[in-house]
């Protein structure tokens, strides 16, 4: 029941929502981009991710959350266009201490923004990779860096051209079931192909890249370092979080997690499943085990809720891109 200050009021319980206005829809009553909001109820308010604000102002800002809700590259099971909107329905429920278990809080660090959703006009398929191009460049031209939730893979391709830029050429840690690599002669819109662009390009050094979980056949895997699923689960986390530090060295590295890289019995809520995959477990202690790289950019794509059971998958995403978010705050280089 309503309080004498217009809080609200019941048995062993005291909020007040005119005295403090931080935790209630903190997506639109924060005053900073910076620290984590505890006592706001993980079933309600705003889906904002981690309950960020949402903003599009990038002064001081760190890191620009951003999602890119679109699903046409796709080329089994549609439905990656609403990843971004289920990853940050899961996310309050992660939102009310830091990730454990480091033992720092990211958004201590790190002032972090909801930057909303990138919407390009999916009837004209010709703008869509400039389009994506130009927003991810303005968020950088913006100070900040991006973590993107997809939508497909085939996003990341365009999120690269805008980091090249800036950075050029780039080393990819790439978690995924399958490589991304499948030459074309006529470049398509498929989230298969965007990495074999990507490098014959020169957007991305494959030599100095690694992808880890494999378990698709490519014969033309390019000159990428590979960690496929049966080297991942024969050797543990430690050791591919090792191998990973040693390919990529100092380089600036761009982290794209497909979350069909997990096994389907951790994520079903994805386009193109396949048996053989990682446990949650393994890819979290990987991405915990590569603190220290100098990483420059981020994304979680390829959830797909309309598949999912209980929401792990969106669970999953969502712990990740948090994660990703410590490995950024965690990045020695970053303020040279």
């Amino acid at each position: 029941m309503p309080g004498p200050d217009g809080g609200f009021a019941g048995p062993g319980i005291r909020c007040s929502m005119s005295n403090d206005l931080k935790g209630w829809d903190n997506a639109f009553t924060a005053k900073s981009p910076y620290g984590t909001v505890k006592g706001s109820p993980s079933y309600a308010g705003a889906l904002s991710f981690m309950r960020r604000q949402f903003s599009k102002d990038l002064d001081g800002v760190d890191v620009a959350v951003a999602g890119i809700p679109m699903d046409t590259a796709t080329t089994n099971r549609p439905g990656a266009r609403f990843g971004p909107r289920a990853i940050r329905s899961a996310s309050p429920g992660i939102s009310w201490e830091r990730p454990w278990p480091w033992d720092f809080d990211p958004f201590e660090r790190l002032a972090v923004v909801d930057y909303g959703d990138c919407e390009f006009d999916f009837g004209m398929p010709d703008t869509v990779v400039p389009f994506i191009e130009q927003f991810i460049g303005g968020i950088l031209a913006g100070g900040a860096a991006s973590l993107v939730m997809g939508g497909d893979h085939f996003v990341t391709y365009p999120v690269l051209k805008a980091y090249a830029k800036v950075h050029g050429p780039l080393s990819l840690v790439h978690f995924d079931a399958h490589s991304d690599t499948w030459g074309e002669e006529q470049q398509r819109i498929d989230h298969g192909t965007m990495f074999y662009h990507a490098v014959r390009e020169g957007l991305v050094d494959d030599s100095r890249s690694v992808q880890i979980g494999l378990r698709t056949t490519n014969d033309e895997p390019m000159n990428f370092n590979i960690l496929d699923s049966r080297w991942v689960h024969g050797n543990g986390p430690d050791a591919v979080a090792a191998e990973v530090k040693r390919i990529v060295g100092d380089n600036k590295v761009y982290l794209t997690f497909d979350i069909d890289c997990l096994d389907p019995s951790f994520a079903p809520g994805t386009g193109t499943p396949v048996c053989g995959g990682l446990s949650t477990h393994q890819a979290l202690e990987i991405v915990r085990g590569i603190a220290g790289i100098n990483l420059v950019g981020m994304d979680i794509v390829e959830v797909a809720p309309a598949y999912d059971v209980g929401e792990i998958t969106a669970l999953a995403g969502a712990s990740l891109a948090a994660e990703f978010l410590c490995l950024f705050a965690a990045n020695p280089h970053r303020h040279k």
